[in-house]
């Protein structure tokens, strides 16, 4: 009988227990991710049933929405905003109000897919446009996921802590959030669901903003697991701080509760976008031929068309963050368009005293940094204020583009330069131009008499751009760490293009790269 080595018999049946689940996994990954889902669906379907109750049994502190004549409003809101009717000063659904929403909803909604789509896609070269234009476009099925599972929660949730800075679970999977009543603090005269829709939008647009910072270099597997970990750690604590009104007695956001105003998102969305650009092109580094060969955009008219699309959904985007159809959203359509449109002109005649050429590609530059800059200020500020934050924010975004150029950082197509700056310029004008004559629930400015505003807001930008940039250079640290290979592709997958390395399809069938 030969001898056995118990050692190395031992040894043996260790590393046959360690590798079989890996092998298992590997052999049969395609069962075992079909059976994952069945069991996440069918869990799924089990807490549905649970909650059933709680998510359309009546609500603490609002009327009854079994019955759903109660709380439907028979006359007009007195002021507009209030949330108040009647003798029972019980919140109530208003048709108009709810109406404006989803059509704000929508305007918004087709920003992500179609605006960025096509703005990056065009600004691209041909042989990466298609996986952009794609990565946009899953940007908003993820976080739709996202967002209804835990993301509204955390985001605008009861603070799960007494300072304000992040929201807790009891919206999870929208329990407690319904259909036919608002909420007990946010949008008093449209249902929860609805305001959670209209919120959904904003959520989605701003992980599809930073894809510039990012573009042509990151493999797609680590791109979509990004989109869920930037959303969470990122936008929705950011979001929390600014924008949670403290929803069932609980703290504010800690932002909301120094007073720091963002009407639509200049902090939440754009800086932090534009930062985590910035941090993502510093860590991949350089494309391959950077400075070397030109980057040329490969189609102008892709570009212009979704910067139109871009300023359309952005009268969705500034008005419907009134949250009512009054006063308020009629001063941020106007302040919107104006402060673009200068800055649209202001980015074309920069570009004209450097160049000696008028470009269109600045001029959807302008527009989209007057977008960026109008957003946090465009429900503070009047009229006349608008038209300096067009100027302000082209001027100031022009020249960081150039900085940046100049400093050979690889922020792709300038998410720094116009989201990022155009955010931090929107912000520190709204501190010093806001007005209580134009919005009664905010402050007076800087030039108002109230200098404290522009220190508060100045406190919030500086905020949004650090916890963005850091924790955003993390969560790649961490991913590229653990991803087989690394997050970026091969230089062979750059250089033959990511729509056929990433993606397996061409833009376009027809032509040569």
């Amino acid at each position: 009988m030969p001898f056995i080595d118990a050692k190395h018999l031992y040894r043996k049946m260790l590393e046959t227990i360690s590798k079989s689940p890996m092998q298992i996994v590997t052999k049969h990954k395609w069962p075992v991710v079909f059976v994952l889902a069945g069991l996440i669906v069918g869990l799924s379907g089990f807490t549905a049933i649970q909650d059933a109750h709680a998510q359309f049994g009546p609500l603490g502190a609002l009327a009854d929405p079994n019955k759903t004549h109660e709380i439907h409003c028979s006359q007009p809101m007195t002021p507009p905003g209030n949330g108040t009717f009647g003798g029972s000063n019980a919140p109530c659904i208003d048709t108009g109000d709810t109406t404006f929403m989803y059509a704000a909803a929508v305007f918004v909604m087709i920003m992500t897919p179609g605006g960025v789509g096509f703005l990056y896609g065009g600004l691209t070269r041909r042989k990466h446009s298609l996986t952009v234009m794609l990565q946009a476009f899953m940007v908003y099925s993820i976080v739709s996921v996202q967002w209804v599972i835990f993301g509204y929660s955390i985001m605008f949730g009861p603070s799960a802590d007494p300072v304000g800075f992040i929201g807790n679970l009891d919206w999870i999977g929208l329990n407690n959030v319904s259909h036919n009543a608002p909420a007990d603090v946010y949008a008093p005269t449209i249902p929860h669901l609805a305001y959670v829709m209209f919120q959904l939008m904003f959520a989605a647009i701003t992980p599809s903003l930073a894809i510039a910072g990012y573009a042509d270099r990151v493999k797609m597997s680590a791109f979509l697991i990004h989109v869920v970990l930037w959303t969470t750690f990122i936008y929705d604590v950011a979001g929390h701080a600014n924008w949670s009104l403290g929803s069932q007695g609980t703290a504010l956001g800690w932002l909301a509760k120094m007073g720091a105003e963002d009407f639509a998102g200049g902090t939440v969305i754009h800086i932090t976008s534009g930062f985590a650009g910035l941090a993502t092109a510093m860590f991949l580094g350089r494309r391959i031929g950077y400075g070397k060969a030109p980057f040329e955009p490969h189609s102008i008219p892709l570009i212009i068309l979704g910067a139109s699309l871009l300023w359309f959904g952005w009268f969705g985007f500034n008005p419907g963050s009134a949250g009512f159809a009054g006063f308020l959203e009629t001063q941020a359509f106007q302040n919107t368009n104006i402060a673009t449109a200068v800055a649209a002109i202001w980015w074309l005649f920069l570009s004209w005293a450097h160049t000696g050429k008028t470009s269109a590609i600045g001029a959807v530059n302008g527009a989209v940094a007057g977008l960026v800059a109008i957003t946090p200020a465009s429900g503070f500020i009047g009229t006349w204020a608008s038209i300096i934050v067009g100027f302000a924010c082209a001027t100031v975004c022009f020249y960081c583009v150039l900085i940046k150029n100049r400093a050979r950082i690889d922020d792709a197509l300038d998410t720094w330069g116009v989201h990022g700056m155009g955010g931090v310029v929107g912000a520190l004008l709204t501190g010093a131009f806001s007005e209580v004559r134009i919005n009664p629930y905010g402050h007076n400015g800087l030039f108002f008499g109230n200098p404290m505003q522009f220190v508060i807001n100045s406190m919030g930008a500086g905020f949004g751009a650090a916890w963005s940039f850091g924790l955003t250079y993390i969560i790649w640290r961490i991913q590229d760490a653990i991803w087989p290979g690394g997050v970026r592709v091969t230089p062979k997958e750059e250089e033959i293009g990511l729509d056929i390395s990433q993606v397996g399809e061409r833009a376009y069938s027809g032509f040569a790269e």
